[in-house]
């Protein structure tokens, strides 16, 4: 029996007769949608030297491509999850997927910067509410004590994308122009669009649903704190990822030809931290997210240090992708936090998330900008993890004088 014909009801599907089989290929489905999305966010950063000369503006003016992708899922999550929150589940992601394949083919033939600018916002629209909605259904497929691991597996498809996805559209991109790597991350949403139509079993929305309801999520204080913490603590990743090219270029002497080594290897590093972030979740929230703050203020400094070496400036930018593994960790955080208000929260992790992404480049731009050199991405990555450090010893000590009840 293949999973498009079991008819389950959200929140019991762990507990139902949905075989073990359907449940890895509905997992898989949902992971193509994170290496599309993920693929598709992240590309443009292997490529943004070859964007800048195609649009005939400045690399740093280049990375406000990466902001205003990032802008389009900060203000789609939350209106996308008020609309969509009823729909059942599987139709809403296909919806989703539908929308970022047309912002990307758009992408790919937009004529000039202003063009380009408005199909990066279209693109990024639906990017935090299918990772949102695709984790609550990630984690309803499996017992509670699972459920990082499950969500980790949606997500594992945005840190395979960074393995093998980013580093061989960007040298398809270096081939045949920087503009190629956008339809083919357009192909591989409608792939994506097709399976989960396929695999992904249906689940009913939440009937109860209002606009109301899910903005609510916006007033609970822990909401608000967690999703503080993953938009200034995940920033400095894209501090330095966001330069990662001309950095190692310029400071590390590294040849052309060893970038897409540099981003697969950036990719390792977060398909690691995102499998290991999420075993140690499942173990202990709070100390996983306040060692993975530690972590990565950490490996950020190093980087000042590192970014001239061509064999350690590499290998620091692999630990730097282990940083991915807060968004993870945080997802479940949400999902205790939020009530019943779980559309919004849950895509609202995807919106802080790129919250730090457009931070992040935009500082490290700032710094770079003011003459302080291609390696102070590094100082401004510790300077923000710092920050989420902060925040989440806030939140664990409101926690504590307020204590959780899960949902």
């Amino acid at each position: 029996m293949s999973s498009t014909q079991h008819e389950l009801t959200a929140g019991t599907l762990a507990d139902s007769a949905l075989p073990r089989a359907d449940v890895r290929k509905a997992l898989f489905a949902l992971g193509v949608g994170g290496f599309a999305i993920g693929t598709g966010e992240f590309v443009i950063m292997g490529l943004l030297p070859d964007a800048a000369a195609g649009l005939k503006i400045s690399i740093p003016a280049a990375g406000n491509l990466i902001s205003i992708y990032a802008l389009g899922v900060v203000i789609g999550a939350p209106l996308l999850a008020i609309i969509g929150a009823r729909l059942p589940r599987r139709t809403f992601l296909m919806a989703l997927m539908a929308l970022f394949a047309v912002g990307n083919i758009l992408s790919s033939i937009a004529p000039g910067v202003w063009s380009m600018a408005a199909a990066r916002f279209l693109a990024g629209f639906p990017h935090g509410t299918f990772f949102g909605v695709a984790a609550l259904v990630a984690a309803s497929l499996v017992e509670r004590e699972r459920r990082a691991q499950a969500v980790s597996m949606v997500l594992l498809g945005l840190t395979v994308a960074n393995l093998i996805g980013v580093p061989a559209v960007t040298a398809i991109g270096q081939w045949f122009g920087w503009r190629s790597a956008f339809a083919i991350v357009g192909g591989l949403a409608v792939l994506t669009l097709i399976m989960v139509r396929c695999w992904v079993p249906w689940v009913p929305g939440d009937k109860h649903a209002s606009p109301l309801r899910e903005l609510s999520a916006l007033t609970r204080k822990q909401v608000l704190l967690t999703l503080a913490i993953g938009a200034i603590g995940s920033g400095g990743m894209f501090s330095v990822f966001s330069y990662v090219k001309p950095t190692m270029l310029q400071l590390a002497h590294l040849p052309l030809g060893m970038i897409p080594v540099v981003l697969a290897m950036f990719g390792f590093g977060m398909i690691v931290g995102n499998l290991l972030g999420a075993r140690l979740a499942d173990r202990g929230l709070e100390k996983t997210i306040r060692g993975l703050l530690i972590w990565s203020a950490l490996i950020m400094g190093a980087f000042v240090y590192t970014a001239h070496s061509p064999w350690l400036g590499p290998l620091n930018v692999m630990l730097v992708g282990t940083g991915v593994a807060l968004s993870v960790v945080l997802q479940i955080r949400l999902m205790d936090v939020a009530g019943d208000a779980q559309t919004m929260a849950a895509a609202m992790n995807h919106s802080a998330f790129n919250i730090a992404n457009a931070m992040g480049a935009w500082l490290g731009g700032l710094t770079i900008s003011a003459g302080y050199g291609w390696q102070s991405t590094g100082w401004v990555g510790g300077l923000l993890a710092i920050g989420g450090l902060i925040i989440h010893a806030i939140a664990v000590k409101d926690t504590k004088k307020h204590p959780l009840s899960h949902v």
